[in-house]
Order: structure tokens, then sequence, then C-alpha cells
């Protein structure tokens, strides 16, 4: 019999050597990406869910609230900027500057597994003050997706599912991916509805860099 190391070396080995060296190519790769996200594109758009919905919360709310991990908080942050050039009241959770939430208000969130303690709790304590929570996720019947009221389903494979069954692409990139394209797209949405200009957005673009 090998020893533990030497079966858990073998191990990983074996399961390395399934996954053959190939002659990629970034020209590829981003073929085989941009394959993956027009799939993912076509079926939010045939699958609509409660986007109109988000667009409800949104609009309705006096001050929205972003909050995301990793880099599903890094896309958030992005749809953060474009709703604040709208002239939206929009804070970043855990900014030394942001505010208690209350009712009247909104939480944007994201989380690939819906379990993400920090994002579960802090959805948990806007419904508690009677803040409306907006949840983009891979899993409906996670927490998050059960606290939300209005809930973006990604049909992508979140971080932890590397059986490359729901995406090719490593630790939950097509998810994240999803989130900047809907943050734009809901930014997109909310744009053409106010009816203003390009220029009229302009002016709240950072002046401080």
């Amino acid at each position: 019999m090998p020893s533990t190391d030497a079966a858990t070396l073998e191990t990983s080995r074996d399961a390395g050597a399934a996954r053959a060296p190939d002659a990629a190519t970034v020209q590829s790769s981003l073929g085989r990406i941009a394959a993956e996200v027009a799939s993912l594109v076509d079926r939010l758009v045939g699958e609509p869910g409660d986007l109109d919905r988000v667009l409800d919360v949104i609009t309705g709310a006096d001050r929205i609230f972003v909050l995301g991990a990793g880099r599903s908080g890094l896309a958030l942050r992005m749809t953060a900027m474009r709703l604040m050039h709208l002239g939206l009241d929009v804070h970043i959770v855990g900014d030394t500057t942001t505010p208690a939430i209350r009712a009247g208000d909104a939480l944007l969130t994201a989380s690939g597994s819906g379990t993400t303690t920090g994002i579960v709790r802090a959805a948990e304590t806007a419904a508690d003050v009677g803040a409306r929570i907006v949840a983009i996720t891979t899993a409906p019947d996670s927490p998050l997706g059960r606290a939300a009221d209005a809930l973006v389903v990604v049909p992508a494979a979140a971080k932890l599912d590397r059986s490359g069954a729901a995406s090719a692409q490593y630790a939950g990139s097509l998810f994240e991916q999803a989130v900047v394209l809907v943050g734009d797209a809901i930014f997109d949405a909310l744009w053409h509805r106010s009816g203003l200009s390009a220029n009229d957005l302009w002016p709240r673009h950072a002046n401080l860099e």
C-alpha cells in the first residue's frame, strides 16, 4: 500500500492529467468566453424573471446600498458608479462614510452561491429594518435568494463548481462577467427611462483623480 502522501500525490497527478495542455491563444480564449457570455445573455433575455422588478426596486428607493465580495464586489462597484452618474444616492457597504440602511432604501448585492456569510447577514439586516433587497445569484433557493425582493438568477457556474458543466471558465468567472453585464443593463435601462443625455450625466464624473 502506498503512504497517504504518496496516494494523495498520485491522485493529484491523475486529476491534473485529466486536463491536457492545449494550444490555446488569447484569441481562442476570447472566442470561447464570448460564446459563453452570448449564450448566458440569450437565456437571461429569454427568461427575464425579476429583471423589470429590479428597476422598480431601484427607482423606488431613497438610497441604494451596494455590497459584494471578491470579484463580484468589484463588478458591483462599477454598477454603483453608473447609478451615481444617474444622480441616485448610492453607497458602498463597508466604506467609512456609508450611513445606516433604513426603511425605504434598497440593498443591491451579488453572490454566486447565495450563501456568502457577510452578504447574507447584510441582507437579513436590510430586511429587518424594512429595506428592499435586489440579489444576483446562481442559486434562487439559497438564503440570499429567498431574502430577495427582486431576484436575478444567472445560469452560470458558481466559484466552487469546478465540474466544467456550467462554464469552461475558472472559478465563477462567467458569473462575475454576468454581474458586470446585468449591472450595465440596469443602468442603461434606467438611463433611457430618465430621458437624460450623456451631457447631463457627464458633470457627475469624478474630477478629483
